[in-house]
């Protein structure tokens, strides 16, 4: 099944992955393996919450969180219907060891991506050889990546890279950038506040704070702070900057993480954009976009101070 081409930046972007959620995503998982079902079988949450005994809130959030993963896809009339099957399923929910090494090789490709070290264009078979992939993690990154928006399948057979940042000055730029668009985008005339969204992505970011910081992934917590960030712009109402805020979060992925913050750092920041959200749930567009500008501006500093960053440092 190809991934489509154009999705939203991540889906489990959106996720708030407790315990809860990745249990119940692994079990969900299980039931699609163990029952062979058949990809595009449709997936009800009635019948999920009846099956594992839990409420249809954590098996919605479940099937978000899967849906990031490749494992399932958004059906055209809402819902969701089944991506993999069987042995395509990558054993990575249910066991940490084999979850951490896949989360590894999907470092390591973006780190040889922008190192050079791989191709524009690149082969199914050509991939698997070199980080030693069976079929079902291969099409599990693969799938990833696609939804991600860094790779595409190219028509009748092999992969192709999507443009990226992978210079220091571009990243620069990017923030840059950023510190023009992103607070001017809360002072906009059509500015309207969607509450329940960014109640939900301030939610994350608490989360965060409370202590889901220490144990995310990486590049989920580059997801889950982008997407805060996408949320507020999307109140804005300006499709062009929407548009641009996109395409820079997709351009500087890779090069994200590379740049990460120590994450007793991360924590700061995220308490920022928490007081962020306080302050545009409160009413307050003016001092909400002044601590936006600051947020960005210190975090810029902080990301682009080392001319290269510390060997194995990720970006989350």
């Amino acid at each position: 099944m190809t991934p489509p081409a154009e999705r939203k930046n991540s889906t489990d972007a959106n996720v708030a992955v407790t315990p809860l959620t990745r249990q119940t995503a692994n079990r969900i998982a299980d039931h699609i393996a163990g029952s062979s079902l058949a990809v595009g079988t449709r997936l009800v949450e009635r019948s999920l919450a009846e099956l594992l005994k839990v409420s249809r809130s954590p098996i919605r959030q479940a099937l978000r969180l899967l849906e990031g993963e490749g494992i399932v896809a958004s059906a055209a009339r809402g819902g969701y219907t089944v991506a993999l099957t069987g042995d395509e399923i990558p054993k990575t929910t249910a066991h940490g060891p084999v979850q951490d090494t896949l989360e590894d090789t999907y470092l390591r490709i973006a780190a040889d991506r922008l190192d050079g070290g791989l191709p524009d264009r690149v082969t199914e078979n050509a991939l698997a050889r070199r980080y030693e992939l069976q079929p079902g993690q291969l099409t599990h990154l693969l799938r990833r990546m696609a939804v991600e928006g860094w790779i595409d399948r190219l028509p009748g057979y092999g992969w192709a890279f999507q443009p990226m940042l992978t210079t220091m000055a571009a990243y620069q730029d990017s923030y840059r950038f950023r510190l023009t668009i992103e607070p001017a985008a809360i002072l906009e005339p059509g500015f309207v506040l969607d509450r329940s969204a960014l109640e939900n992505a301030r939610a994350q970011q608490q989360r965060l704070v409370d202590g889901d910081i220490w144990s995310i992934g990486n590049a989920q917590l580059y997801d889950l702070n982008s997407r805060f960030h996408e949320v507020i712009m999307a109140c804005s109402h300006n499709s062009v900057f929407i548009d641009a805020l996109h395409r820079v979060d997709r351009l500087r992925r890779l090069i994200e993480y590379r740049r990460s913050l120590k994450r007793d750092r991360a924590v700061i920041r995220c308490t920022e954009h928490v007081q962020i959200a306080d302050l545009l749930l409160a009413g307050r567009r003016s001092q909400a976009a002044d601590a936006l500008r600051k947020h960005l501006a210190t975090v810029s500093e902080e990301k682009t101070e080392r001319l290269e960053p510390p060997h194995g440092e990720t970006m989350a």
